[in-house]
């Protein structure tokens, strides 16, 4: 059976702990958190410390704190031939500063402690520095999730940005058009078939194929009336991207 500790219990580290309590073939020795309030949920589950110096020794230490502070955190890692990876979508592996081996255990998913999230549908991309931490890494993976990735670090970056664009900045339309509806006391929810209608539809199919809007089809006028109803970020936001569907679309139609 394969150990691992896990350092950090913030969204992604929570999440992590939960699903590796359920696990078969992965034993959680240990929590670990700077704050002994954040590990009040762990009581009589998993054994917990504050310190560093208390870690257990363990197969793999799984990095889950914010990305500002993965380089200066490993430095305290002194865990010679142990696997330490990090749980960042952005850092490099060679982000970490640690002397033991470098690896990347990367969960692509937006996580909020409060929102329950089956990590055994999250895609988990993996990266090591030798073809045998990669293998430990791939059974830690396989045992809490359905969709493992070997994805290096040059491609994590792409990748994190594309999951930017899809998650971040989406959810970020959603609160334009909440705020919308809010204003002129229109229900949100008569949006929600539409949201969903849309997320279905991209998973279906390639999203350069189920494009629509008016600036999809040149309706010149429906434009104009929108942006004479919005201003300030929310006109600039609606320009912006009106320019980009017509520059992607406009020589095609």
């Amino acid at each position: 059976m394969i150990s691992v500790i896990v350092l950090g219990t913030g969204n992604v580290g929570t999440h992590l702990v939960h699903a590796f309590l359920k696990t078969k073939n992965v034993e959680l020795l240990q929590v670990y958190s700077r704050k002994k309030s954040s590990l009040k949920f762990l009581e009589d589950k998993v054994s917990c410390t504050t310190k560093l110096a208390e870690l257990k020794a363990a197969d793999v230490y799984i990095i889950a704190i914010p990305d500002d502070e993965i380089s200066n955190f490993s430095k305290h890692l002194h865990l010679k031939d142990k696997l330490v990876v990090h749980t960042s979508g952005s850092l490099a592996m060679k982000a970490l500063k640690t002397t033991a081996n470098k690896g990347v255990f990367y969960p692509l998913q937006t996580f909020s402690k409060n929102n329950h999230v089956d990590l055994s549908n999250v895609p988990i991309c993996l990266e090591t520095e030798n073809e045998k931490d990669l293998l430990v890494l791939e059974q830690v993976a396989s045992d809490i999730s359905n969709h493992v990735y070997f994805i290096d670090s040059a491609q994590r970056k792409h990748l994190h940005i594309a999951a930017v664009f899809t998650n971040n900045f989406v959810n970020h339309i959603y609160k334009i058009g909440f705020d919308i509806c809010k204003r002129h006391q229109i229900p949100f929810e008569t949006l929600h078939p539409l949201i969903l209608e849309t997320a279905s539809k991209v998973v279906q199919n390639n999203p350069d194929k189920i494009q629509t809007g008016p600036a999809y089809r040149k309706d010149k006028k429906t434009i104009a009336s929108h942006l004479t109803l919005l201003s300030g970020d929310e006109r600039k936001i609606y320009n912006i991207l009106t320019k980009s569907i017509e520059k992607t679309y406009g020589k095609k139609l």
